[in-house]
């Protein structure tokens, strides 16, 4: 069974979905199956990975009907220029799921299903939520096994930060058991300016083991990637952005390099991480040690 992660802060502008969109890139590198999800009306996840929020056919499936019509998994799956990278996009409809939602009877599960499913495919499956804690953000806090939380080392950012860990805190004691914060990444560091040092120190001392080593820098390459459609790592992966994308997936893999792999799979005969079954030295492996 593979692993669903929730993307989440409801504080906008922090790099959640450059981290969710660079992260997939990144794992899928390092030759994981990897889903990402797009629940985000503004659909940005979707246009960073060359797929425009009005792209589809009409008619054509989306996370909004998996959420509303519940169709086939495969009927919403989109294929990525990345091999080991598959996207469920967003389009224009589901600015109105929310209203939607509401009538419906175990409206904060709809997506619970489906993406249960998808772990059975996946090693990793990422949600990109939208930011703030309404229905859509609920339901991908009920399909996840953990919230991985990007953070800008800024005042308000921590404030944002105390109201996440409360919700997730509710929905793990009435919705989903055993939901926890995989870890927090922070994003946009500038080392120039103290209360970056300052905001991180405290964010590792209220958050003990729960902040990954790897930050995420400022970089222009990481901004104009999406302009392109591209990740970080098709689009420049010598840039600080990319290696530092890279060393987050590793670091994410070293926590779980113990964990089940999906059906088909067997953790028997994988190679050292950076490795592919062959022996061969993956992407991963090339691009960090640049």
């Amino acid at each position: 069974m593979g692993r669903v992660i929730a993307v989440a802060n409801q504080k906008g502008g922090v790099g959640k979905t450059t981290t969710a969109v660079n992260l997939a890139a990144s794992l899928a590198a390092a030759e994981k199956r990897v889903l990402l999800v797009d629940i985000d009306p503004q659909g940005n996840a979707s246009s960073g990975l060359g797929y425009a929020r009005e792209a589809g056919q009409p008619g054509e499936a989306s996370v909004y009907d998996l959420l509303i019509g519940q169709p086939r998994l495969d009927d919403v799956i989109r294929k990525t220029d990345l091999g080991h990278l598959d996207l469920i996009p967003a389009n224009g409809d589901l600015a109105g799921a929310e209203i939607e939602l509401v009538p419906m009877a175990e409206r904060e599960r709809q997506l619970r299903g489906p993406l249960r499913l998808a772990a059975e495919r996946y090693d990793y499956v990422l949600i990109d939520t939208p930011p703030s804690l309404g229905l859509l953000t609920l339901n991908a806090l009920c399909a996840a096994d953990s919230v991985l939380v990007p953070l800008q080392c800024e005042y308000y950012a921590l404030e944002g930060l105390t109201a996440l860990q409360r919700t997730i805190r509710l929905v793990a004691d009435n919705l989903n058991p055993g939901l926890d914060i995989e870890g927090i990444v922070l994003c946009m560091v500038d080392s120039r300016q103290n209360l970056t040092e300052q905001v991180a120190n405290e964010v590792r001392t209220h958050f003990e083991g729960k902040v990954f080593t790897t930050s995420i820098p400022r970089n222009v390459r990481l901004s104009e990637a999406p302009s392109f459609g591209k990740p970080i790592l098709l689009y420049d992966i010598a840039s600080k952005g990319a290696k530092s994308y890279l060393d987050l997936a590793r670091e994410l893999l070293a926590r779980h390099a113990g964990d089940t792999h999906p059906a088909g799979k067997s953790s028997e005969g994988k190679s050292p991480e950076g490795q592919s079954g062959d022996g061969q030295t993956t992407p991963l492996a090339t691009a960090a040690s640049r």
